[in-house]
């Protein structure tokens, strides 16, 4: 069991105590005002107002969402796809790499991607507010070097504890996608496959050729 500092009163993390949730992640990512742990959603906000910085919100703690050139360039030709095929079939909408959601109680997440269906939207609108409470049908995760295993291990279970139907983990390096439904069983896709849609999402299909060979 690590020990925790205490500052002007308060509890602060350790660098073992972040270890120990999200695995060897890189120090520049959590940010350090608000002391990991203390964070809400407040900071999130302001953050993002004032800095233009994107923070998810996990066990109280900031952890910022950073992709390179190469990572925001896949995300966008995957949105790009998947917004027309949902808009052709008035499915219900796509949410870009800044899209904050509230997947639980004092836990935001921003996929790179992610479609939520009409049925998940109250009255069938786009929601207004600056976070929403909402569940996506589809989350997709561009995987960047600074992404731990144990970081995004974690992640997967929140997306598939909160009801997220499918999961799309995107790896550059390797020229693959690994494919989650319903379940912690992994499909793993390579560069001659194609990602699907499913429920929903059927028949919409993007060769990985195309996303990555450009």
């Amino acid at each position: 069991m690590s020990e925790m500092l205490e500052t002007d009163g308060t509890t602060s993390w350790t660098a073992v105590d972040l270890v120990e949730r999200f695995g060897p992640i890189p120090l520049h990512r959590v940010c350090s005002e608000p002391r990991a742990g203390t964070a809400t959603e407040e900071d999130v906000l302001r953050l993002y107002e004032n800095e233009n910085r994107l923070y998810e919100l996990v066990d109280g703690t900031l952890l910022e969402k950073t992709v390179g050139t190469y990572e925001s360039y896949l995300a966008l030709v995957i949105a790009r796809h998947l917004s027309n095929f949902v808009a052709e079939k008035n499915l219900g909408i796509v949410l870009g790499a800044d899209g904050m959601l509230r997947i639980a109680p004092s836990l935001i997440r921003i996929p790179d991607v992610s479609f939520i269906e009409w049925d998940r939207l109250p009255d069938r609108r786009v929601p207004r507010d600056p976070i929403a409470a909402i569940t996506p049908n589809l989350a997709v995760e561009v995987i960047s070097r600074s992404n731990t295993q144990q970081e995004m291990d974690r992640k997967l279970q929140e997306y598939l504890s909160a009801g997220v139907q499918l999961i799309w983990y995107v790896y550059p390096e390797s020229r693959s996608v690994h494919v989650f439904e319903g379940d912690v069983n992994v499909q793993i896709v390579s560069i001659t496959g194609s990602i699907v849609g499913r429920k929903s999402l059927t028949g919409f299909k993007l060769p990985l050729a195309s996303l990555f060979d450009a």
